[in-house]
């Protein structure tokens, strides 16, 4: 997988054979974001759950990816759904934009594909929203959870309790 690192490195050897090449290019710099985020997509595709894939559709923007996430177990299992994620130029100190791009029927999926999980707010009432200590990969084991037996019965419970 061609990454951030690896292309800004190629940049620069084309800048440097360059003769015409001004002082503003040789002192580009590189966002604090973009550089999270060679770190994080790293660790995420080393830790990425069973039932999840990745895909950057320009590996050369790495804060723009789609995730497929499969259920093995559960209401949905034999499906497959689809995200879409952009990390904004404030990451890490906000979390990044999700939305699911398959219709579906969630209890916390919107019919838009708004998604409701706390860790996906800035500021959340329970005090789980994010937090400059989150990662990519926070992000893709909590949508992966809203698909798993564990939720549903965090559905179900909820359903017993306040149903009447």
């Amino acid at each position: 997988m061609l990454t951030l690192a690896s292309k800004l490195k190629r940049d620069d050897g084309l800048k440097g054979s360059r003769t015409s090449a001004t002082a503003s290019d040789s002192t580009r710099r590189v966002s604090v974001r973009d550089r999270l985020l060679v770190k994080e997509v790293a660790e995420l595709e080393a830790n990425l759950p069973c039932t999840c894939k990745v895909h950057f559709p320009d590996p050369n923007k790495l804060h723009c990816f789609q995730l497929t996430v499969t259920p093995d177990e559960g209401y949905y299992q034999g499906g497959k759904f689809q995200f879409e994620t952009e990390v904004p130029d404030a990451y890490n100190m906000v979390p990044p934009k999700v939305k699911c791009l398959t219709r579906i029927w969630h209890p916390n999926i919107t019919e838009t594909g708004e998604i409701c999980l706390s860790l996906l707010r800035e500021h959340s009432i329970d005090g789980t929203g994010w937090a400059p200590t989150r990662t990519l990969k926070d992000v893709v084991w909590g949508l992966n959870s809203l698909f798993t037996e564990d939720f549903r019965n965090k559905v179900e419970d909820y359903i017993k309790r306040y149903a009447r």
